[in-house]
């Protein structure tokens, strides 16, 4: 049995993702997140690509083009409203917000800021922008049951990438 990442490995990774301009930590994860390597697409290929190989314990850095995944920074998806116009359960900082286009299309918007006049929602990804390095550490590797390999991970779950990156702010 090998104790490396190699396809048809069922892998846990603790990740987090870090703002390369101020060193923050922008998203950690409170539980492992399992997939199988080869299989699932739950990371970009640049990713999956530095994993092969690795062994419990390595720490790989990739850097993410926050670009490729959520387009440029629209300044247009930015909106600052007189504070009496929004209703109270929405003014604090981080706030989801979902609000409809003119052709019912939904969209979230984040409270970003507010004082006693006004309050802004900003509709961009909360990544947009930002400069982003994805650490991930290995803390196990295992030979994938059938099911897991049939479902490209572990059996109840559906861990997805986009999710996480989305979960940032």
């Amino acid at each position: 049995m090998s104790d490396t990442i190699e396809d048809d490995k069922f892998v846990e990774l603790n990740y987090k993702v870090i703002d390369n301009k101020t060193g923050d930590i922008l998203v950690t994860v409170d539980y492992p997140l399992g997939y199988v390597h080869g299989v699932n697409d739950v990371m970009s290929e640049e990713v999956t690509k530095e994993l092969y190989g690795k062994k419990v314990g390595d720490v790989i850095e990739v850097p993410i083009d926050i670009t490729k995944l959520y387009g440029e920074r629209d300044e247009s998806l930015v909106f600052t409203d007189r504070i009496e116009n929004v209703p109270e359960e929405y003014r604090e900082i981080g706030m989801t917000i979902t609000m409809e286009n003119e052709k019912g299309e939904p969209r979230n918007f984040i409270v970003t800021r507010f004082d006693d006049k006004t309050l802004t929602v900003d509709g961009n990804n909360p990544l947009c922008g930002r400069e982003i390095t994805f650490m991930l550490e290995v803390l196990s590797i295992r030979e994938a049951t059938e099911e897991e390999i049939e479902l490209g991970g572990a059996v109840g779950a559906d861990p997805d990438l986009n999710e996480i990156l989305d979960r940032a702010k």
